[in-house]
């Protein structure tokens, strides 16, 4: 199976620049790549589908780059975006490059390249010379990262409005050092690819092609990768492989067959949601398993059956309290709210069991080591600090 059909199938493919010059290109061993802003220390859910994409291209024999935005960074992507993304200093940005890169890490077969290596270098004459050159303005402020902003009345600072160029120039300069031929991105990346294989055959007369993904979001319209608690992320750090098992353990009925191909690598066919129960804990199993590793995975999948039976286990969220703790500044600590008053209403709404006790008094201490839970599928074991 051709890997456009595989991504095709699989969810993957939005759009491409020239669908039958790209299929036959790929017939031959390519050099693609994937570009990841370093905006925090740890990738997201919501990234996985470029990640995903670049393991199936290299399963399929093309060469990746995955290369870490440590020069683009420094301006800011304004796609997607509602104002200006703060500045970071070098400290952070040294620290958010070395995050993503050992997650990239896992799904990159091939080179993985910081776009500072030559950005940094670029002085602002030669980039006005050089690049700026084949801009036209007027087509800048037709791309819908800039156009959504200034019809909004939002501010875009000059420094974004470059980001085009910048991108663009990367494609360039790996089309000239490593023959990278194709860029993959987001939907909303769709114009500055199409600006980075217009300079490629402007400067070098050369051939390149552009693949974007679709922008997912859940059944329920919210963002890929959000959840009650915030950003999912791929740092166990952050979140634990528990947590994350159970992420997809509770995502909507109606999404659980789209995840399946977008976020595992089961075979296609072996793919049946039937029985959505098990259907669940195929997802949430499989999808842990690539980001965490199998034994990790399996972990938490046993930490799972013992928590819905009400057992404890070394694999839940763990956190430390000194005991007697109440009952809402233990929720608070454990995650589960964000204030009292949320913690408040939990209670009060009946969702809030010790053990197998339910707690309904929001005054209530809890006196020793258990597990806290917060509705039936958030549980945390408190131990002695």
């Amino acid at each position: 199976m051709h890997v456009l059909d595989i991504l095709k199938a699989r969810g993957f493919f939005q759009a491409c620049t020239d669908e039958s010059g790209l299929r036959a290109h790929l017939e031959s061993p390519r050099t693609f790549y994937i570009g990841f802003d370093p905006t925090a220390e740890s990738l997201h859910v919501g990234n996985l589908v470029q990640l995903m994409v670049m393991a199936h291209l290299g399963r399929a024999g093309h060469h990746p780059i995955a290369v870490v935005g440590g020069g683009t960074a420094k301006v800011g992507d304004p796609s997607g975006r509602d104002s200006t993304r703060d500045f970071m200093d070098n400290e952070r940005l040294e620290a958010n490059k070395r995050g993503i890169g050992a997650q990239i890490a896992k799904f990159c077969t091939g080179r993985m390249i910081d776009n500072a290596d030559w950005l940094d270098k670029l002085g602002y004459i030669e980039v006005l010379r050089e690049i700026g050159r084949y801009f036209s303005v007027n087509d800048m402020l037709r791309a819908d990262s800039v156009r959504t902003r200034l019809e909004r009345h939002q501010g875009l600072s000059f420094i974004e409005f470059n980001y085009v160029l910048l991108q663009s120039y990367d494609f360039l300069e790996l089309f000239r050092r490593h023959g990278c031929t194709i860029q993959v991105g987001g939907g909303d990346q769709w114009g500055n690819i199409v600006s980075g294989m217009d300079l490629i055959r402007r400067i070098e007369r050369g051939q390149s092609f552009g693949l974007t993904t679709p922008l997912l979001t859940t059944a329920d319209g919210a963002k890929m990768g959000k959840s009650a608690n915030g950003a999912v992320w791929l740092d166990p750090a952050r979140v634990a492989p528990y947590e994350y098992f159970q992420y997809w353990l509770n995502v909507d009925d109606r999404d659980v067959e789209r995840f399946l191909k977008l976020f595992t690598f089961l075979e296609l066919d072996a793919i049946d949601v039937s029985d959505i129960r098990a259907a669940k804990r195929t997802l949430a199993l499989e999808a842990t398993a690539v980001v965490h590793g199998r034994d990790a995975a399996r972990a938490a999948e046993a930490a799972a059956r013992v928590a819905f039976a009400g057992g404890v286990s070394e694999d839940m969220p763990t956190i430390t309290v000194s005991f007697p703790v109440g009952v809402l500044t233990a929720l608070v600590a454990a995650g589960a709210a964000k204030s009292n008053s949320e913690a408040r209403r939990l209670v009060e709404g009946g969702a809030v069991s010790f053990g197998t006790e339910k707690i309904t008094d929001v005054k209530a201490t809890i006196d020793g080591p258990g597990v806290l839970w917060a509705g039936k599928k958030r549980a945390t074991r408190l131990e002695s600090a």
